[in-house]
């Protein structure tokens, strides 16, 4: 059993937990989640919607469960005795369980005897809990001026190299759970294909609201996928890509909203996920769903984590998911980066490699610019990679390109391997790998 579910439990006597079906990863779903998705993925999941509709009846609504709680905080205060009343009936108008139809996994609140059930169903192929999520917060922000005609990033990963074949990641749309983006800031104007925000309770707000941003981070992380040049100055890595953004953090019940915002990912048609946030330390409980993702043809790029050595984030620390630390403009892993060894012969260290994560210039809400540093500003510079490689190789899996840039990856001479992974990829040699496998 899970620890979380052991101790959500023992405190409560409920807890939310995950289900992940047996029918999602059927070879069927798979073959067709990697073909496309819309009505195809929809029709070969069938089978997972049926077998969760039937697994329903294992699940409760409960005024000690964390999806009551959240929907009482949740309801708007016109009088207090409306707001008593209201929050007496949260329990009841939250629904027990959510079934999220593109990831074929289901999310509520059970008993000690609805999970005994559920481990004992033939139709499920894992149960696990939901540790709290959170974002991966920058140790430092300063506000900043775009004076160079690219930030030191773009360079010190020869991502002109591919500009200069035509490569800028046009036809590539890159997930981006975040705390959103400002849709009107100049750099990232053309840039967001489509927005969706999830409220407390892990639900799409329709209708959608324009492109906005709830902080400063997911505007920020954002533009270094693929903010657009102005006036001759870059900070996106691949300018020609398009996002789909939502805002899933902070607050409320983060392991729906999360979700909520991947399960809508895949439904877009996502090629790469972009992802800072996590929970701190080793937990197994959304490794089920990392391997979902890997199974719909899509790269999830994690940051690992800004805890220092010897810590890591869970979902970024799995071998499934492609984890980024950071280092600074003179080649040093920085000193918050993440890392952590594991018992496991499949890549035992994380982070897998490292990208610029230190006074990283983007855009900042409100036409502004800032630095940041942090391992959230390393990852999209590898989710940007990424979009530039799949334009060159549209059919290429996301093993193929995570591969290509692993093998791309060197290490300085002062760098550590426990700190660093593989080092710090290449664009030309990742590009060069990438077309030369058959």
């Amino acid at each position: 059993m899970s620890a979380h579910i052991a101790q959500e439990l023992k405190a409560r006597g409920v807890a939310e937990v995950i289900v992940v079906l047996k029918a999602t990863t059927e070879p069927e779903v798979i073959s067709a989640a990697r073909a496309a998705r819309g009505a195809r993925l929809k029709a070969a999941l069938a089978p997972a919607a049926a077998a969760a509709k039937a697994l329903a009846r294992y699940f409760v609504s409960s005024e000690m469960s964390l999806a009551a709680a959240v929907s009482d905080v949740d309801v708007p205060p016109p009088r207090a005795a409306a707001r008593r009343k209201a929050a007496r009936r949260g329990a009841r108008r939250v629904p027990p369980v959510r079934y999220f139809e593109h990831l074929g996994v289901m999310l509520g609140t059970v008993t000690r005897a609805g999970l005994a059930a559920l481990r004992a169903d033939p139709r499920v192929r894992a149960v696990t809990g939901t540790p709290p999520l959170s974002l991966v917060r920058p140790p430092r922000v300063a506000a900043a001026r775009l004076a160079a005609r690219r930030t030191w990033g773009i360079e010190a990963m020869n991502i002109p190299a591919l500009w200069q074949q035509g490569l800028t990641g046009r036809g590539v749309l890159v997930g981006h759970l975040d705390t959103g983006v400002d849709g009107r800031h100049p750099v990232l104007r053309g840039a967001i294909a489509t927005f969706a925000e999830f409220d407390a309770l892990g639900r799409e707000r329709r209708p959608a609201p324009r492109p906005y941003d709830t902080d400063d981070h997911g505007t920020h992380t954002a533009a270094t996928i693929a903010g657009r040049p102005v006036n001759g100055r870059a900070v996106g890595v691949a300018p020609g890509a398009h996002l789909a953004s939502a805002i899933v953090i902070e607050g409320g019940d983060v392991v729906a909203r999360v979700l909520g915002g991947m399960d809508w990912a895949v439904a877009q048609g996502v090629r790469i996920l972009n992802m800072s946030l996590g929970f701190r330390g080793w937990w197994e409980d959304f490794r089920p769903v990392t391997r979902l993702l890997r199974a719909r043809n899509i790269l999830p790029v994690f940051a690992v984590g800004n805890e220092g050595p010897g810590t890591s984030r869970s979902p970024g620390n799995y071998s499934e998911a492609l984890s980024v630390g950071a280092f600074d403009e003179d080649g040093a892993v920085a000193d918050f980066s993440s890392s952590q060894r594991f018992r496991r012969l499949r890549d035992p260290i994380v982070p897998d490699l490292v990208a610029p994560g230190v006074n990283v210039i983007s855009a900042r809400p409100g036409g502004r610019y800032l630095a940041m540093d942090g391992t959230s500003m390393a990852t999209p510079h590898i989710a940007g990679l990424a979009a530039l490689l799949l334009q060159a190789k549209p059919d290429a899996t996301e093993t193929r390109v995570e591969r290509a840039i692993l093998r791309s990856c060197s290490r300085r001479p002062w760098m550590d391997r426990a700190r660093a992974g593989r080092g710090v990829p290449d664009a030309a040699q990742a590009l060069a790998i990438l077309v030369s496998e058959r």
